[in-house]
């Protein structure tokens, strides 16, 4: 138990930051740990968590970043608050808000923005890409120019610009007919 109590890492007042000679990379392994923010070149997380991550490259693993900036991500039952990053890659993960330019994702996204993104049996809320591509998607908004996959959506992209037009309607129709009794000059 004392072992298990030398090992853990609390650091929750200042960021972390690795200082060493330009040229070694700065690398960062936490185990059981919880870090208020972290900057580095590699970071890995495992059965950890963290307010801000920044770095070329993120691991979490059994983890829970608020918000990652990164070039690349790999995730495994992981969660994270907001993602920026050029690469993600979350297998059974979930995120609040995912922005990158390539998405691999399968579990759960409140919202992802990405110029492709492939999905494998995930929820999400917002869904705004290019290219998407998936097993099994299911989405309250689908925005894409090229979906492929099994695709289950309360709102596609037609269904949004039908909407947009309709209530565009209703409102100017109501706007009109307000005007018209309503309207008299005294």
């Amino acid at each position: 138990m004392s072992e298990k109590r030398k090992s853990r890492k609390t650091v929750n007042e200042r960021p972390i930051s690795v200082d060493q000679d330009d040229s070694q990379p700065k690398v960062v392994n936490f185990r059981t740990s919880s870090i208020g923010a972290v900057e580095a070149d590699l970071v890995r997380m495992h059965q950890s968590g963290a307010r801000v991550i920044t770095s070329d490259e993120v691991e979490l693993h059994q983890s829970v970043a608020i918000e990652v900036t990164t070039v690349d991500v790999n995730a495994h039952e992981a969660a994270m608050g907001m993602v920026t990053a050029g690469q993600v890659d979350m297998t059974n993960s979930g995120a609040g808000a995912v922005r990158a330019e390539r998405v691999d994702l399968t579990g759960y996204a409140g919202a992802v923005f990405s110029d492709s993104a492939s999905l494998g049996n995930t929820y999400a809320g917002l869904v705004a890409a290019n290219e998407v591509q998936g097993e099994r998607i299911e989405s309250m908004i689908l925005l894409a120019r090229r979906v492929e996959g099994e695709v289950y959506t309360v709102v596609d992209t037609r269904g949004v610009l039908l909407a947009g037009m309709v209530s565009g309607l209703v409102a100017g129709l109501v706007l009109l007919v307000g005007k018209l009794v309503f309207g008299r000059n005294r």
